[in-house]
């Protein structure tokens, strides 16, 4: 198994170079790479998750260079699961953006550009899963993010030119703070491979320690959209096109929650910030769903509906127990697909309504009644209704905090449950205003958030949603669903994760550390 674990990283950047030299000239071939090269990917996922769940972790040395001087690529149950979902969630809005792509005939988007862009986003996503030193961490992040800057801006629109400039601009100043803890990490201890790092920091000046700690969850809170970190999400994300905005809110900002959750459990585990994540956790619930109520656009209430559920996963990691950690981990599955699904569905609508203004928007569920059920089911899924796995992942975090048993938990508890509630009443309200009372869609011609580029007649374009862009958004919707069929498979799969987290030395011995340097057994 240890030679499937850089095949994730490999195909994609494999594929993204042959389809650079395809370029134009065959877009059906660009296509079928894409699909064949994603496909690939999710079944050596899925092989690295059954052996990691089997057997621990499962680790390659690249090019035969030993720990800690050589790239370490560590595949345990955290970053396999992470990885399965993320093939899942890309390999949907890849046939979704195909069947856009096939509908509105678009030569302003190139293949050429847009494909091989793509599986270098999945390249540097899987590599951050997987990495096993803050460096190639770093890496990781810079490519997927370098990916995301063209993706952003494809169209060369003026409103996604400007959100693509704020955007990098954000993630430029985050990477440069990440950049700055590495160097600092490296100063105090000699050293950046992550299972290294867990047997020298606790020598660490309390103080330094802070510090590093400090920095490192500043860099990846802004990545992760953590509130008061998330200004500059629900201006980017909206412009751009569906597929591409429902990646985006699918994974990006969970690669940034992986890396908190990597790093609090492995490096700092008794970390003096517990207290500050459990109030930020309750500040993102809160302004990230009140943002979201009085939002009059679809694209930028789905954005802060985002920006408010990341707020449980850092309750999760907060409490640092192994049912908090198996509840942020269960959560974080979960959302990837729910959110996923709704920004695909946001597309259909537009698609159909012409418009993501929820005032110019009315009577879809009768125009569009696959549409509404499309919309319906991840909705209450988001919102927390029994039994769908929304309501099984708050419930575990909230048993979780209960478990912890302090002031600022039970406060915490307090305030997921409102944003739950508060979620259902946003969702409610664009169930409302979307798919009821009635609108004039005969002149709809305007697509504000930009997911369809070409200059064809909408209306005539829009009577039905085209197969392809169905047929993906309701294949993650069943995703989704799965998980509450399969739940108890799923949540003891987030047990058994998160007291492997909690351990601690699985990770750690399954990296071979120079004179076997170990947590479990000492020099």
């Amino acid at each position: 198994m240890n030679h499937l674990v850089p095949l994730p990283v490999l195909l994609p950047l494999f594929g993204a170079g042959l389809k650079l030299a395809i370029g134009g000239r065959l877009p059906r071939g660009q296509r079928v790479i894409s699909v064949a090269v994603l496909t690939a990917v999710l079944g050596v996922a899925v092989a690295l998750l059954v052996s990691a769940d089997r057997d621990g972790p499962v680790v390659a040395r690249m090019a035969g260079w030993p720990a800690p001087t050589g790239i370490v690529l560590v595949a345990d149950r955290l970053s396999a699961l992470m990885l399965v979902v993320s093939c899942v969630v890309t390999l949907g809005v890849l046939v979704y953006s195909i069947g856009q792509g096939r509908a509105d005939a678009d030569e302003a988007t190139p293949l050429s550009v847009f494909h091989p862009t793509y599986l270098i986003l999945v390249a540097g996503v899987a590599d951050a899963f997987l990495a096993g030193d803050l460096f190639n961490l770093y890496v990781g992040f810079e490519v997927l993010l370098a990916a995301s800057y063209v993706l952003l801006t494809v169209g060369g629109t003026a409103a996604r030119v400007r959100a693509g400039a704020g955007y990098v601009v954000v993630g430029l100043l985050s990477s440069l703070v990440f950049l700055a803890a590495i160097a600092m990490v490296y100063a105090a201890t000699g050293t950046v491979n992550l299972a290294q790092l867990a047997v020298r920091l606790p020598e660490v000046d309390p103080g330094v320690l802070l510090i590093l700690e400090s920095m490192l969850l500043i860099g990846f809170g802004v990545k992760a959209a953590v509130f008061p970190l998330s200004a500059w999400l629900p201006d980017a994300y909206p412009t751009a096109p569906a597929p591409v905005t429902a990646v985006f809110a699918g994974l990006l900002t969970k690669v940034g929650v992986y890396a908190i959750i990597r790093v609090q459990t492995l490096l700092f585990p008794d970390g003096r910030m517990r207290e500050l994540l459990l109030v930020v956790a309750a500040a993102t619930m809160i302004v990230g769903i009140l943002g979201a109520i009085v939002q009059s656009d679809l694209n930028r209430l789905l954005s802060f509906t985002l920006i408010s559920h990341i707020g449980y996963m850092v309750f999760g990691i907060a409490l640092a127990s192994a049912a908090g950690l198996a509840g942020a981990v269960f959560y974080a599955v979960h959302h990837i697909t729910v959110q996923t699904s709704l920004f695909l569905v946001a597309g259909l609508i537009e698609r159909r309504g012409g418009s993501t203004d929820l005032g110019r928007l009315g009577g879809l569920a009768r125009l569009s009644p696959v549409l509404a059920v499309l919309f319906f089911v991840p909705a209450m899924n988001l919102g927390g209704i029994p039994p769908l796995s929304g309501f099984l992942g708050k419930w575990l975090l909230l048993r979780a905090g209960a478990e912890f048993g302090t002031v600022t938990s039970y406060v915490l508890i307090g305030a997921a449950v409102a944003t739950s509630l508060l979620t259902l009443y946003a969702m409610a309200r664009v169930w409302g205003q979307v798919f009821g009372g009635t609108a004039d869609h005969s002149g709809a011609t305007a697509y504000s958030s930009g997911a369809s580029l070409s200059g064809r007649d909408v209306a005539a374009t829009t009577s039905v949603l085209p197969r392809a862009m169905t047929l993906a958004t309701c294949a993650l919707v069943a995703v989704a669903l799965a998980f509450t069929v399969w739940a108890g498979p799923l949540v003891a799969l987030a047990d058994r994760t998160g007291v492997e987290l909690v351990g601690r030395a699985a990770y750690v011995d399954a990296v071979p550390l120079p004179g076997g340097v170990h947590r479990s057994g000492g020099r």
